[in-house]
């Protein structure tokens, strides 16, 4: 309920609990006062009880660590009046249980960013595909960590989101160091993260949960990237290359036919005979649609595509799918990748996503594609999504120069 604020007393003292003690240390809490009402939330820390000041409400030891305590408590300090001059500006009801409420991430409305990123997931899980669905799962992920480590909090009001709020989870974000295998983030890995927490808070701003959205004057930052891929030179010598072990060799095929196709990972194990039909040209194509997008894709096969096809459409474990090909995990085919890289010499990172870019630069634009007829094969959506993807190969500037080269020099001749 809103009310007119009166004059209000606050204040903000730190106590511990010694019945609480164990081995000597005692749990710390904040006791917030308003108006001669109190409540206490712990700050999950614990002080020897010996060492801690009643009166100060703070520890009395010099100790480094101690010294890191005490404006530790500084700052939940600072973090409860702020949430105390919100509910001011704000006009609310001003208890100790709101000021608490605020600093545990609860708020009267009940709409918090987490609480958010949970409905959102929710409400897609038959509109967005599994694989980019698993992405807003991690962002939660890191704004949980962000929460935790850096505002010191389990959750947030979607009222207290603001440009800081962003501001500072993008320093986190590129400062944050996995203690896992995985490698820190670059700038267009915390891109994204940023990008899917804004279309969250944009579907809060739509539900009117939130009157402000916090990314109104921000601006994401992405970087080009060049999108590696296969020379000719390097694809034939993938396709030639005698490999003896079976498993290396379909999964080489496979990429070869990616490299001929343009099909993601996920395209090609979902290939069936139904998707081979006669073209507008009567020759064999491939009509599908992007997993990704649903957006539709019509390639004409290649002979070497079409060669590929005709070896592993009759195997059985296709025949009992009912694909074009045997299944294998994603997984298993980028690791079996490394090893085909090494066996063939090639020493870029191969990926079954490089296949697609190698598709999309040295099969077709570099021989002479139009960049829209690449677009609509790959299914994109923008032609500008295809321009990213796509870059033209010196090779193919060299060729065009010595074209107009050529041709300028007839016109002088003539």
């Amino acid at each position: 309920m809103k009310r007119k604020t009166l004059t209000v007393t606050f204040g903000v003292h730190f106590i511990i609990r010694r019945e609480k003690a164990k081995n000597g240390k005692a749990p710390v809490y904040a006791r917030i006062t308003v108006n001669h009402q109190r409540c206490e939330v712990s700050v999950k820390k614990w002080v020897p009880v010996r060492d801690w000041d009643s009166r100060k409400g703070r520890v009395k030891s010099w100790k480094d660590e101690y010294k890191n305590l005490n404006s530790f408590l500084e700052q939940v300090r600072t973090i409860l009046v702020e949430h105390y001059q919100d509910l001011v500006v704000e006009n609310e009801e001003i208890t100790p249980a709101a000021v608490k409420n605020r600093f545990l991430g609860l708020d009267d409305s009940g709409y918090s960013l987490l609480g958010l990123f949970d409905y959102h997931n929710d409400q897609m899980q038959k509109v967005l595909k599994w694989g980019t669905l698993k992405n807003y799962f991690t962002t939660k992920k890191y704004v949980v960590l962000f929460l935790e480590n850096h505002l010191k909090r389990k959750n947030i009001p979607l009222t207290l989101l603001n440009y800081r709020f962003i501001s500072e989870f993008e320093n986190f974000l590129r400062n944050y160091e996995p203690l896992d295998h995985h490698k820190p983030l670059g700038n267009n890995g915390v891109m994204k993260h940023l990008e899917r927490l804004r279309k969250v808070i944009t579907m809060a701003v739509k539900m009117d949960w939130i009157s402000k959205n916090p990314f109104i004057s921000y601006r994401l930052k992405f970087k080009k990237v060049n999108r590696e891929c296969l020379t000719e030179e390097e694809l034939q010598k993938l396709e030639n290359k005698n490999i003896e072990i079976q498993r290396l060799r379909y999964v080489r095929d496979l990429f070869v036919f990616s490299c001929y196709t343009g099909l993601t990972y996920g395209d090609v194990m979902r290939l069936s005979p139904a998707n081979l039909q006669p073209g507008i040209d009567g020759e064999l194509w491939i009509f599908t649609q992007r997993e990704k997008t649903d957006n539709p894709v019509p390639v004409p096969l290649l002979t070497k595509a079409n060669v590929i096809i005709e070896e592993y459409r009759e195997h059985p474990k296709s025949v009992s799918r009912g694909t074009i090909f045997p299944l294998i995990s994603n997984q298993n085919l980028n690791a079996y990748l490394k090893e085909i890289a090494d066996i063939c010499a090639i020493e870029k990172h191969l990926t079954f996503h490089l296949a697609r870019h190698t598709f999309a630069t040295t099969v077709t634009l570099n021989n002479g594609v139009p960049i829209e007829s690449v677009s609509k094969m790959l299914g994109h959506s923008k032609l500008t999504t295809t321009q990213i993807y796509a870059k033209v190969l010196e090779k193919k500037i060299s060729v065009d120069m010595k074209y107009l080269k050529h041709k300028l020099k007839s016109k002088r001749d003539k």
